[in-house]
This record gives C-alpha cells, sequence and structure tokens, in this order.
C-alpha cells in the first residue's frame, strides 16, 4: 500500500485518540489481508465469535496507549 495514511499520532482529545486507535487497527488487517472479497467473506467467522471480538479489542487497547503516550495522555 503507497497510501499514507499514517501522519502523526497526535490527536486533540482521548475521544480522537481511540478512533486513531481503532482505525489502526483495522488498517493493520487491511495491509495483513489485503483483498476485500476476502475479508468480507471472512467478516461473519470473526465478528460472531467472541475470542475473536476479545483480540480485536485486545489490538484497538494496545494501539490506544501508543496514541495516549504519544499525546502525553493529554496533559
Amino acid at each position: 500500500m503507497a497510501d499514507i495514511w499514517l501522519t502523526s499520532l497526535i490527536t486533540k482529545t482521548p475521544q480522537e485518540g481511540f478512533e486513531l486507535a481503532i482505525k489502526m487497527a483495522r488498517m493493520g488487517v487491511k495491509y495483513t489481508q489485503p483483498s476485500a472479497e476476502v475479508r468480507d467473506r471472512l467478516r461473519d467467522a470473526y465478528a460472531n465469535n467472541a475470542d475473536s471480538l476479545t483480540a480485536a479489542s485486545q489490538v484497538i487497547a494496545v494501539n490506544f496507549q501508543t496514541v495516549a503516550a504519544a499525546n502525553n495522555y493529554w496533559k
């Protein structure tokens, strides 16, 4: 992917930081599986699996920790 979408981890608010963390997680999936067709086909399997949803939440949490640290925890 040549598209530059992440230019900074700095956000104005924790809410924006959390939304960035979600975007980072989604882009990680997109980079890992670039085929939209395959992602669409697999979506039902993980969307209805508690372990998959928990794993996704963990990835977002780690990303949020990174964004929060980059923003000095919005102090």
